[in-house]
């Protein structure tokens, strides 16, 4: 197969898949995912390229091989970090401190004060207890609050979980100062898979008024962490990075001008389309005679790294040796003995008629949130196993 240089504005000239020629040399015994690592750093550059100003804060949740990590570092990115465990993996992989941002809202008050002893001196936070817990183990650092989103046009919305109300936010910027903190800005998230930048567009604007309130109210605020929500090729056209990063970037200047300090957390986008997992059919059947759709059953399910399979939100793209036969429809499941391990249903995948147990299978662009949401041998089937080239 060819790729073509920024996914959903092909370039005239084919390049040649380097993942491609690497897998077809390889046979696998178990699910692998395969990284490309040049094409992790063509994504950095163009999203950074794209964002201009903004500092890149690699989601590391998104997929933490080290390898992505010590590539990245060397490019210069900086890192949102989830837990105590990723942040020892980038200190590991030579990152500085400072580069560093512990932006999930729900810590540990241990792992803040690691953190802190670590030289981490920017935190994130949605409620009272958490500005607390960050005053009481790591006294002056700087942090920010997080905004909820309560609406998403996102293919995988973030609107419940995290994040607090315009009232709560402004509060809890004059409560970070009473506790001796230093309340820099905001973040919030529009969502994963953010296909096109106006989707942006109504949450900037919400954003923008909060701002000018906090501002009137005599918070210096000046820090805006604008998230993830990148958006990574699944089928649906989607923008080249750099385009869409210069898009989105001339959204927050139109409303913010260009002495905010912007902040974006891309995970998806950065790495998805540098991955692609290499399956094997285990089964294909009918359930009856009248049954329109055969059912292809993969060694890779919802619980060994295609958890973003529910509600079929992320739409993976399939591609087998008998591609160009007649096609028909398929439910796609996963291999394990849970009857929730099912992948597409609702809307069918086509593959070819012809599919057999033992074919091999590539989903492509599957580099992000794959190997982190694989299971440990659920019904002793093993972990995604993972390549980096």
């Amino acid at each position: 197969m060819m790729h073509f240089v920024g996914a959903g504005a092909p370039s005239p000239v084919a390049v040649p898949s380097r993942l491609d020629a690497f897998v077809a040399s390889q046979q696998f015994d178990r699910p692998t995912l395969v990284m490309d690592l040049d094409r992790v750093e063509q994504q950095y550059n163009a999203l950074q390229s794209g964002l201009g100003h903004a500092r890149i804060h690699y989601a590391v949740k998104a997929n933490p091989a080290r390898e992505i990590i010590a590539r990245l570092v060397e490019l210069g990115s900086h890192f949102d970090a989830a837990s105590k465990g990723e942040i020892s993996l980038c200190l590991e992989e030579g990152a500085r401190p400072q580069d560093i941002s512990f932006g999930n809202t729900v810590k540990r008050a241990s792992d803040v004060a690691w953190a802190h002893q670590q030289g981490i001196t920017l935190f994130a936070a949605d409620a009272q207890e958490e500005l607390e817990k960050i005053a009481e183990n790591a006294p002056g650092a700087s942090v920010y609050i997080r905004l909820i989103v309560e609406a998403s046009q996102a293919d995988w919305p973030l609107t419940r979980k995290f994040g607090c109300d315009r009232d709560t936010a402004m509060a809890l910027l004059g409560y970070a100062k009473e506790l001796g903190l230093n309340p820099v800005g905001f973040s919030f998230h529009v969502g994963s898979q953010t296909r096109r930048a106006k989707m942006w567009v109504p949450m900037l604007n919400v954003m923008a008024e909060i701002w000018r309130a906090a501002h009137a109210a005599g918070h210096a605020v000046s820090v805006l962490n604008i998230g993830g929500g990148f958006p990574a090729f699944y089928g649906e056209a989607i923008d080249a990075p750099e385009i869409y990063a210069r898009q989105v970037i001339d959204l927050v200047t139109e409303r913010f001008g260009d002495k905010v300090q912007v902040m974006a957390e891309p995970g998806r986008g950065m790495v998805a389309e540098a991955g692609v997992i290499v399956a094997e059919v285990m089964l294909v059947s009918r359930k009856s005679d009248r049954d329109m759709h055969r059912w292809v059953y993969l060694d890779i399910g919802r619980f060994s790294g295609l958890a973003e399979t529910e509600g079929e939100a992320i739409r993976y793209q399939f591609e087998t040796p008998r591609d160009g036969e007649p096609m028909g429809p398929c439910v796609m499941a996963g291999p394990s003995c849970d009857s929730a391990d099912v992948l597409y249903e609702k809307r069918p995948v086509h593959l070819p008629m012809t599919l057999k147990a033992g074919d091999r299978v590539l989903i492509r662009n599957t580099g992000a949130y794959t190997s982190t949401y694989s299971s440990v041998c659920f019904n002793g089937f093993p972990p995604l196993d993972v390549v980096v080239i």
